[in-house]
């Protein structure tokens, strides 16, 4: 999962340099350390070395036809019955993916024109035109297909 998520971020600073990365995880019952290491890891000699990984989760929820009620579990296992009352007439809910949201591209050398982020820090965060799947092989969002 880390390598596609630096192949995907690679894909989109079209080598310049990136100082973060915002990933949406949907549904995966991860370790937020451990993503953080592999993503070190996977970036190693890239231009996306040293950049942060900002992770945003979001839990599968399951949904109990029997009482109605919808509870965020931890776990696909837990999907099995409702945690609320026990019944087994149940359905899960949420996302099941790994999402590239966005990457924030590293201030310009001295010089250069930059456009400040929200915290006037000379770095700007960039969304691609859609948000970019990368559970799996990483995708090239639409429109940036074939160009170099």
């Amino acid at each position: 999962m880390c390598d596609a998520i630096v192949d995907a971020a690679r894909k989109r600073a079209r080598g310049r340099p990136v100082s973060g990365v915002r990933v949406r995880v949907g549904g995966h019952p991860v370790d937020p350390e451990v993503i953080d290491q592999g993503f070190r890891l996977a970036a190693e000699g890239t231009e996306i070395e040293g950049a942060r990984i900002d992770l945003v989760m979001e839990p599968l929820a399951v949904h109990c036809r029997d009482c109605g009620g919808t509870t965020p579990v931890g776990s696909a296992a837990a999907l099995a019955a409702c945690p609320v009352c026990g019944g087994v007439d149940v359905e899960a809910r949420g996302r099941d993916d790994v999402v590239l949201e966005s990457i924030t591209v590293a201030a310009p050398p001295d010089g250069a024109h930059a456009t400040a982020g929200p915290a006037g820090d000379g770095e700007r965060p960039e969304h691609g035109p859609e948000h970019e799947p990368v559970h799996g092989p990483a995708r090239e969002p639409e429109g940036e297909r074939g160009s170099a």
